[in-house]
């Protein structure tokens, strides 16, 4: 988040792959989309089923886009994964049988990834749907290792049921990021981080993919971090933790400007770059 090296370019802060939308829940996609970019990401494609390509490069000018091969819905993995550093799937997917089989092919696609030297991994992130669908079909949980989950207290329990995250986050080697009044970041063999930014406001349609969103942007380009320097900078729960501290941040922000009551999404996102200047400002201070 600090100054950028001038020659620097937009591969240098990774290639993000968000996976999000449906007919008549674009809504999602667009506000993802537009918290990712603002979290500083080099490049970002969204997936998107053809009849959100309007939307999205109207509200979202850029991003680039990959079409589904359904008009409707995502039911068709994007061409040349590997050229993606961190991928997100989930917000406003929906669960159909179709969206159901493509996910279970973007984790076969993924999951030897995980086994990658720290350079070459990609990372994936699942949210809101994924999450819903993945719970429906627990025979594919192996395939998620490594994966980041973002659920809130309802996709939790579908998924885990009364299961500690900590018991689950060991398990199925997962980072898994409980959404909640402190959300807390869980992570096998480790202590959680538990975030202390945010507020009431933020429990409003579409803050968990304005989080999403975020997360996305910043694992692209830790991701894009390492291969550049051959190097591990921060855990992937260090970057989740870093992720949902910025949303709140970035809430707080929004929330004293527009108060609580009136807090919409859009203004999360637009507070990004707030947290962004006062982190700058922090660092450049020497403090």
């Amino acid at each position: 988040m600090s100054s950028r090296d001038p020659e620097s370019h937009k591969g240098d802060y990774g290639h993000a792959l968000l996976i999000a939308g449906s007919y008549g829940k674009m809504g999602a996609a667009v506000l993802a989309a537009r918290a990712c970019l603002r979290s500083g990401v080099g490049l970002l494609t969204v997936h998107v089923p053809r009849a959100g390509v309007d939307i999205m490069q109207t509200a979202v000018p850029e991003a680039m886009l990959s079409l589904d091969d359904n008009a409707s819905e995502f039911s068709s993995l994007p061409l040349k994964l590997d050229g993606y550093d961190a991928i997100a799937v989930g917000p406003a997917i929906g669960t159909s049988e179709a969206t159901s089989q493509a996910i279970k092919t973007l984790l076969e696609a993924c999951s030897g990834s995980v086994s990658s030297a720290p350079k070459d991994k990609k990372q994936l992130i699942m949210d809101a749907d994924a999450l819903n669908i993945l719970s429906c079909h627990p025979e594919l949980m192996h395939l998620a290792a490594g994966t980041v989950f973002t659920p809130h207290a309802k996709e939790y329990h579908r998924l885990f049921s009364d299961s500690a995250p900590q018991i689950m986050a060991n398990m199925h080697n997962l980072v898994i990021v409980k959404k909640a009044h402190r959300t807390q970041i869980y992570a096998p063999g480790v202590e959680p981080i538990v975030n202390v930014t945010g507020n009431a406001g933020m429990a409003t349609a579409g803050s968990g993919d304005v989080l999403t969103g975020i997360t996305l942007g910043l694992m692209a380009q830790a991701v894009a971090y390492r291969r550049r320097h051959n190097d591990v900078d921060l855990s992937t729960q260090q970057i989740s933790a870093l992720a949902v501290n910025i949303h709140g941040q970035a809430g707080d922000i929004a929330a004293s400007r527009q108060s609580q009551a009136a807090l919409i999404a859009s203004d999360i996102i637009d507070s990004i770059s707030d947290v962004y200047v006062r982190y700058c400002s922090f660092h450049n201070d020497g403090k």
